[in-house]
């Protein structure tokens, strides 16, 4: 029998920069909408849950006609609200989606969630695309990710890595949706955070410091995050220029 598949969307209507953007409108929708029907887009994923501790971000979710989960507003990270999300259900397989991609793409979803099928003993996946910008490689907001041939992440560094002796290195952006067995998700919380967590602000290196294993499947999806009204903005262009299909059924 396969595997019960769960995609969870956390949603929190505090940000510094950007109050309510997962309510924001985008082209005549809240984002969070996008989201949600872009994930509803995946194969795999029998089910998607929206997951937040807002009463305004529920009512807009029920409105479009989303399952929503309520967790505690203390949640120190997504991680954690997703945790409880899917301590709700029997699922086996969860995937944290970000709320703050209208545009991600249904197959780099089913991309990660196919690496947990295909391996039983993976326990977290997650995706990467490969830098083709150079002014990516020293930007710090883009995080680069190392895997070994067996496609395992080696590490995750908000510096460029590896360090080029000869002009000939690869670099890879590491895309931010990841796949977990629920035994891993909920329990992460209860890992000890290390120093190289810490000093990086990365949580994914909590999972290596802790000496778990990282699948990292490769993906063409170029991840457009909206933390800023301009990213919006931004976002609002690409819909009108690109065909770019949603779904109301699944």
């Amino acid at each position: 029998m396969p595997p019960k598949i769960l995609g969870v969307i956390p949603a929190r209507f505090a940000s510094v920069r950007f109050p309510g953007k997962p309510i924001a409108t985008l082209a005549g929708k809240p984002m969070i909408q996008h989201v949600w029907e872009r994930t509803r887009l995946a194969k795999l994923p029998q089910r998607t849950l929206i997951a937040t501790d807002d009463e305004r971000i529920a009512d807009t979710a029920r409105g479009f006609g989303a399952e929503v989960v309520i967790t505690r507003h203390d949640h120190l990270s997504g991680t954690d609200r997703v945790a409880e999300a899917a301590s709700t259900t029997d699922a086996e397989i969860i995937v944290n989606i970000q709320g703050d991609e209208p545009l991600i793409d249904p197959d780099a979803i089913d991309a990660a969630i196919t690496v947990l099928l295909d391996d039983p003993e993976c326990q977290m996946a997650t995706l990467k695309k490969r830098i083709v910008e150079r002014d990516e490689i020293e930007n710090p907001n883009v995080v680069k990710v190392v895997t070994g041939h067996d496609g395992r992440a080696l590490y995750f560094s908000r510096h460029p890595i590896p360090y080029d002796r000869g002009d000939s290195a690869e670099y890879w952006k590491h895309i931010g949706l990841y796949v977990y067995r629920r035994a891993l998700l909920l329990g992460y919380s209860t890992l000890r955070p290390g120093v190289l967590e810490q000093n990086e602000k990365l949580e994914q290196l909590r999972a290596l410091e802790n000496g778990i294993s990282i699948r990292v499947a490769e993906t063409r999806y170029e991840t457009i995050g909206v933390d800023t009204p301009e990213d919006l903005l931004h976002v609002e262009s690409l819909l009108f220029t690109a065909s770019i299909p949603t779904t109301n059924h699944g």
